[in-house]
């Protein structure tokens, strides 16, 4: 059984909880996070869920994601799934999310990571994830096109190649 904290409005932690699989209350929030991990071609790391995997079954998805439980900050929860889902220890501490969506019961935290991995070497610790690849932005927008990878919408992939270069929203 796994339980989220509870956050308000104004994302401000509140001394509360639900379960997994529990409607989120009215005007409570809980926290998700995606993790993208770009190499130095500007390629994104991502993987296909498993077929019995709940929402979103045998599609492609981010480097990793999942909600924080109990306990959690966004960048404990990042570094959890990323480890969970891919056997990839990330250390993020000191950093910020890259941005946060917003979406009707909480709040979506994506961290960009610049990594190079060998694939080859990737082990799933957990049943979660059936396989990974390297993609360009290209190919993973035909990806969606073609219904293999979860429906984003293009604008919003576009954004998190651009978010690649770095934090803000100006040009350097």
């Amino acid at each position: 059984m796994e339980n989220w904290d509870l956050y308000d409005e104004n994302r401000q932690l509140l001394n509360e909880t639900m379960t997994r699989g529990n409607e989120v209350p009215a005007n409570r929030y809980h926290l998700v996070i995606h993790v993208c991990i770009i190499n130095k071609q500007g390629q994104l790391l991502i993987q296909k869920r498993r077929d019995d995997k709940q929402g979103w079954p045998g599609k492609w998805d981010f480097s990793a994601g999942g909600s924080a439980v109990q306990g959690d900050t966004n960048r404990d929860a990042a570094e959890r799934e990323t480890y969970e889902e891919l056997g990839i220890q990330l250390d993020l501490t000191n950093r910020r999310p890259h941005f946060t969506i917003n979406f009707d019961d909480g709040y979506d935290d994506f961290f960009i990571v610049h990594q190079d991995i060998n694939i080859e070497k990737l082990s799933f610790p957990t049943e979660e994830v059936q396989e990974v690849k390297w993609v360009t932005k290209h190919e993973l927008l035909d990806m969606i096109e073609e219904g293999l990878f979860i429906p984003y919408r293009n604008s919003f992939i576009e954004f998190i190649f651009e978010m690649n270069i770095g934090l803000g929203t100006i040009r350097e």
